[in-house]
């Protein structure tokens, strides 16, 4: 049965809550991803939902005749304005990202990883995902079809929400869903192929995915070009001598599957990084973009390397390919912009307040604890002991939380992510001690009442900002040395700087990819409840939503002849 078209923007009438961004450093968000990170971890080497999709349907999909139109958006279902914002431009019947460039609404959305944040489950794909996108696309006359790779965030629930939302053929909103399993392969028109590959947690191919693929590129010959969509821009990370296991997985399906049948990866596309990045083969034309836009917090583009070496020197995967040189092309939000924004970290006790609540919180036990030492009149060392004990202790996590912190999101052991996360922690211990000495030269001369208020409202107020204060430093400098970049962007939540990529076949078979950006996202909505029924049920409150193009629509040609890089064949 259809859903009535909402008379407001409340739950009870559009069927969902709208939700706010989240909030990255919050303890209680930070707690249970971490809880959930390590549970999918552990029960997802002895329980993959993978080896077990063997029983759900194996098909093939084809879309498109003599040319067609497709988007790839990923890394969405965060905040209502800026998924939202995504979701009704995708949905529009038209975009004009610039005068005399009419790009007609894509017959396929590809969506790249990470369809919901923090973690997935049947709420949080209904008010982030499925909510908003059955919103932007209610009842269109032509149903465009979607398919969707998971990414992490997908797989903290071990797959199982994300399969029921996207693997059981259900409308996702005005698109249909087709897929049978977490990977797919879909043949395009004029010999190309979009092929999604599921490696997460683990970063490996299973045996069924491997069959799979096998069958469902049959029909694969020489000459045909690839299109490979993976969970994380693994190329960047190896390219530029870093961790290669994923990229060597990468290789190896391409060595295994791609190969064999004379075709070749012309792109690969990725989410997971929350930006765009497009890195160009040099003398050539294949692309490695990263294209994270969807509505997730922006991500730093300052710290990528100017090009990458492909594929690496360390490697676990023989290759007989010749190296080849990726250079960075095109960012968004461009270099000198990511930079003015990383120092924008210093509102975070401002922009996330449930953080300065957590510092706050740290630093008054830390405060009570020590004066309870000092205070004390310890007899013996026993006495001793039981004084300072709890204040031992609290020392010791400070300790350990900082060193910890500043090695998330690292692969490999760092010592000098662990020499900064030891220094940031010393930074918190001597604002606790210079606080603790000021408290207790207050309560030799003070009256009880105002030490004990000074306490509990001076720590909070004051000390506790300045704590969080020297987080966001120690951020700022950190991210210099590529270490806690993640955190840097995540404890600021930026909305802004959203896009996603049209991608047209044209009937002469050539791949013209127009990367498009939201610079601004909408945060006034409004129900449109008399309109008609294939139109959006929200709309921008005032100004409309501005799109443009990232730079210059990129052409990628089929197949290249030797010493003739401009011919299609």
């Amino acid at each position: 049965m259809k859903q009535s078209r909402p008379s407001d923007l409340s739950e009870e009438e559009l069927g969902f809550r709208i939700r706010g961004p989240v909030r990255w450093l919050l303890p209680s968000v930070l707690g249970s991803i971490g809880v959930k990170a390590v549970l999918s971890g552990i029960f997802g080497a002895y329980a993959d939902k993978r080896e077990l999709q063997s029983s759900l349907p194996a098909d093939g999909y084809r879309h498109g005749t003599d040319e067609l139109w497709f988007d790839f958006v990923a890394d969405l279902g965060d905040g209502f304005d800026a998924t939202y914002s995504v979701a009704s431009v995708l949905a529009a019947p038209v975009v004009e990202p610039v005068d005399g460039l009419p790009l007609p609404r894509a017959s396929l959305l590809v969506m790249g990883g990470d369809q919901v944040y923090p973690a997935a489950s049947s709420t949080a794909y209904e008010d982030r995902t499925k909510g908003p996108y059955r919103a932007a696309l209610p009842e269109p006359a032509n149903q465009p079809t979607l398919f969707a790779l998971p990414g992490n965030h997908d797989w903290y629930d071990g797959l199982t929400a994300f399969l029921r939302v996207f693997a059981q053929q259900r409308d996702v909103g005005g698109w249909k869903t087709e897929q049978g399993r977490s990977y797919f392969a879909i043949e395009l028109p004029h010999r190309w192929w979009l092929v999604a590959i599921d490696t997460q947690f683990g970063g490996y191919i299973d045996a069924p995915q491997l069959d799979y693929f096998r069958e469902a590129l049959a029909g694969m010959q020489e000459g045909d070009a690839v299109i490979l969509c993976t969970p994380t821009p693994a190329w960047v990370h190896a390219g530029a001598g870093g961790d290669t296991h994923e990229y060597d997985t990468i290789r190896f399906f391409d060595r295994e599957i791609i190969r064999p049948s004379g075709a070749v990866t012309r792109v690969m596309l990725s989410g997971d990084a929350h930006h765009y990045a497009r890195y160009a083969e040099r003398d050539g034309s294949g692309q490695r973009i990263t294209s994270g836009g969807g509505g997730a917090f922006l991500s730093a583009t300052h710290l990528l390397p100017p090009s990458l070496t492909l594929p690496p020197k360390v490697s676990r995967v023989a290759d007989v390919n010749e190296v080849t040189t990726y250079d960075k092309v095109q960012t968004y939000p461009e270099a000198r912009e990511s930079k003015r924004l990383a120092k924008g970290i210093y509102r975070l006790p401002v922009s996330n307040p449930g953080f300065w609540g957590l510092t706050a919180g740290l630093q008054t036990v830390l405060a009570l604890l020590v004066q309870f030492g000092l205070a004390a009149e310890p007899n013996g060392i026993f006495g001793l002991l039981s004084a300072w004990t709890p204040a031992a202790f609290g020392v010791a996590f400070t300790v350990i939380a900082g060193v910890l912190f500043s090695r998330f999101g690292l692969v490999r052991s760092g010592w000098a992510a662990a020499v900064a996360g030891f220094l940031h922690s010393l930074a918190h211990l001597a604002l606790m001690v210079a606080w603790a000495a000021v408290l207790f030269r207050l309560s030799q001369g003070a009256a009880d009442w105002i030490t004990v208020l000074v306490t509990l409202v001076g720590t909070p107020l004051v000390v506790g900002f300045v704590d969080a204060e020297l987080v966001a430093a120690y951020l700022l400098i950190a991210g210099k040395f590529r270490f806690n970049v993640n955190e840097l962007f995540a404890g600021q939540s930026i909305e802004d700087y959203k896009g996603f990529l049209r991608l047209h076949i044209s009937p002469q078979g050539e791949l013209t990819i127009y990367p498009i950006k939201i610079p601004k996202v909408c945060h006034t909505w409004k129900a449109e409840p008399n309109a008609s029924p294939e139109t959006p049920w929200i709309v921008p409150d005032g100004k409309s939503l501005k799109v443009a193009l990232i730079e210059p629509p990129i052409k990628v040609p089929r197949r290249v002849i030797a010493n003739d890089t401009a011919a299609v064949l």
